[in-house]
């Protein structure tokens, strides 16, 4: 049978696998959960409508549904293990999965969206120096991240890599992306389609509503944290706290149709300010999006976006050749040991200063020789958003100072030692 019972087995927790085109399977994620998936682990906006299509069947059903989280190629369902039992439901959702229609003619709500993006913004700009300075040196998408694209993706000029970004039309396949109604997108051109690598190791901090490429795919991030997208500008906020009770705090819509505008950074700073008090208004269109016609045109263009493609393949492959002859392509932090940790000397008569926990020296406030006094931070380190002031513990003079500028530490890691006064 197609449908098996749930139970520990070597499948486990595959339960469900039909061998179609695309392939459809299910598994257990939990003990209320069912994880719905279409086809294999690639960009393909026809499995995000399948998923979709399924959502909406099953919206309809009578199936005890708490909630349904949608992804690019899957579908998350949380049953309510109260009314009916994982098995049970699980072989109501193949016979609904079963019956559906051909994906092709569905036709779904759609706006076109134009939002504000302050190019190669202030704030992107210092997130990449501080990535720079303090994480990764040598890493090849440092110092632009905008030229990294564009070298990546064979174009001759940033300028092209704008031009190709402003004239994206990019699709909303997901909302929520890590938090906050961060969308998740793809343009609708493949030949708008720029790729990248992600950042290797991430970054520490991203600002609020930076916007990046990784892999295919254009995001916003949705508050502060750290990220791993190539950011190439600033947009408007993607969730708003202070909306009332009769919108939705979240900006975007699914399948929304994303264009971006350019504006300053000041520009962008007031439009910011103003989102935020219902000042601003996003200029929206409504509109359909139909999977069939979208799937036609893109049959059209296919001569076309396989030429783009193939330069974009050739250049990715150049780019990531060049790391390997250069030895970029394997990243070592160098951390310390707990056993070269607890070998560090300290000479006596003298007090260390260590790291309080693991992360990147950000500044030194003191060179050999300098007196400080106690409680002055000699070393501020950075880890996870946060700037960790390393302070001595007692007056004297700087022997030595253990570490550089940029150079990531672990906890308990010799920093300076300070010759008591």
């Amino acid at each position: 049978s197609e449908i098996a019972q749930i139970s520990i087995s070597p499948d486990y927790p595959l339960l469900v696998r039909k061998n179609t085109q695309p392939q459809f399977s299910v598994r257990c994620a939990g003990d209320r959960y069912l994880l719905i998936e279409y086809g294999k682990m690639v960009l393909d906006i026809t499995l995000r409508f399948k998923a979709h299509h399924l959502m909406l069947a099953l919206e309809k059903s009578d199936l005890p549904i708490i909630e349904m989280t949608p992804g690019v190629r899957s579908l998350q369902v949380h049953i309510d293990t109260r009314k009916i039992s994982l098995t049970s439901a699980l072989n109501k959702i193949v016979e609904i999965e079963r019956a559906l229609p051909e994906v092709k003619n569905i036709e779904v709500p759609s706006r076109i969206v134009k939002m504000p993006l302050s190019w190669n913004d202030p704030q992107i700009r210092l997130a990449v120096e501080r990535y720079h300075k303090n994480v990764r040196p040598n890493a090849p998408w440092c110092p632009s991240n905008i030229e990294f694209i564009r070298r990546i993706n064979g174009l001759k000029s940033v300028e092209e890599v704008k031009k190709i970004i402003f004239d994206a039309s990019y699709l909303t396949l997901g909302l929520g992306d890590v938090y906050l109604g961060a969308p998740l997108t793809v343009s609708l051109d493949p030949r708008h389609r720029l790729v990248t690598t992600k950042y290797n190791p991430a970054r520490t901090w991203t600002p609020e509503n930076a916007v990046g490429i990784g892999g295919a795919y254009m995001g916003i991030y949705g508050m502060e944290g750290p990220g791993g997208y190539q950011l190439f500008g600033r947009t408007l906020q993607t969730w708003n706290h202070f909306k009332t009770k009769k919108d939705y705090p979240w900006t975007l819509k699914l399948f929304d149709q994303i264009k971006f505008y350019e504006v300053s950074s000041e520009e962008l700073l007031k439009i910011r300010r103003d989102f935020l008090r219902g000042k601003y208004e996003i200029e929206t269109q409504e509109t359909t999006f139909n999977l069939g016609k979208y799937l036609d045109w893109l049959e059209s263009i296919k001569e076309s976006a396989g030429e783009f493609q193939e330069k974009q393949q050739k250049a990715f492959e150049a780019e990531r050749q060049m790391w390997k002859d250069k030895g970029l392509d394997i990243f070592s932090s160098d951390l310390q040991s707990p056993q070269e940790i607890s070998r560090d000397f300290v000479p006596k008569g003298m007090t260390a200063i260590r790291a309080s926990m693991s992360g990147v020296v950000w500044k030194i406030n003191f060179n050999a020789g300098e007196t400080l006094a106690k409680g002055d931070a000699a070393v501020v380190l950075e880890s996870m958003k946060m700037e960790l002031s390393q302070a001595a513990h007692e007056s004297g003079v700087v022997e030595k100072i253990c570490v550089s500028q940029g150079q990531q530490v672990s906890a308990g890691q010799l920093l300076a030692i300070i010759k008591s006064a």
